[in-house]
């Protein structure tokens, strides 16, 4: 029998990157003539990335914004972000005890984000967890991405392992839907960037705190789920 994986998503689910995201964000809206953004406001749309993000500040600024601007400010946004990595960002509480727990228990491990490939391996690599995980793709990895499934399953892949053994954690409606969309079992956490509570997207799990990701939970969930894969 394959060795069970477990793939994370990284933005608010494996590290909180809001304070550089957030500081590059209000670079970039600086440079484009508003006031820097209210944190608390755009925290739940960090996860949707820098594009979504500008556009959002924007909005609450009632300040048009054409296409070549949007890129611009992308742009400027993106190299900030990227010069900084890994900045403020941490690891959630728990994590490398999670990650400890899983590696003893013979678990491959991976990442699937849509953070840019080369600005996740940056920030893994800064945080020393790059060597924990045997895939790291981002959104530019395939020419497709979560929320469609096939990144999640190619991730899987990459990684030696086996769809039908796999779990997914994820902070967001995407992350829920893409491995629904796979048929493969995904909890939640409910710390991470949402502008909704994780519940309501009806994950297979909800956890606070990565203590509870648990061996005895991942496979109950792997049991589970067998013959759900569509």
């Amino acid at each position: 029998m394959s060795q069970p994986i477990i793939v994370f998503d990284l933005d608010g689910t494996l590290v909180d990157t809001a304070p550089d995201l957030l500081d590059s964000l209000n670079h970039a809206l600086v440079d484009g003539g508003l006031t820097p953004a209210d944190a608390a406001a755009l925290r739940g749309f960090v996860g949707l990335g820098g594009r979504v993000m500008i556009e959002k500040a924007f909005a609450a600024q009632r300040r048009p914004l054409d296409s070549a601007e949007h890129e611009r400010l992308l742009s400027l946004f993106l190299e900030h972000y990227g010069a900084g990595l890994p900045g403020k960002s941490k690891p959630y509480p728990g994590v490398p005890a999670a990650l400890d727990r899983f590696a003893a228990a013979g678990w491959r491990m991976a990442v699937c984000t849509n953070k840019f490939e080369g600005l996740a391996k940056t920030l893994l690599s800064g945080l020393d967890l790059t060597e924990r995980f045997e895939a790291i793709t981002g959104q530019d990895t395939f020419s497709f991405r979560k929320p469609d499934p096939r990144h999640l399953t190619e991730t899987i892949r990459m990684a030696g392992g086996d769809a039908g053994r796999a779990i997914m954690v994820g902070d967001s409606r995407t992350d829920i839907d893409t491995a629904k969309a796979a048929g493969i079992p995904v909890v939640a956490v409910d710390f991470g960037y949402t502008d909704r509570h994780v519940r309501e997207f009806e994950p297979s799990a909800v956890i606070s705190h990565f203590d509870e990701l648990t061996m005895e939970l991942a496979r109950r969930l792997l049991s589970g789920s067998a013959g759900r894969r569509p």
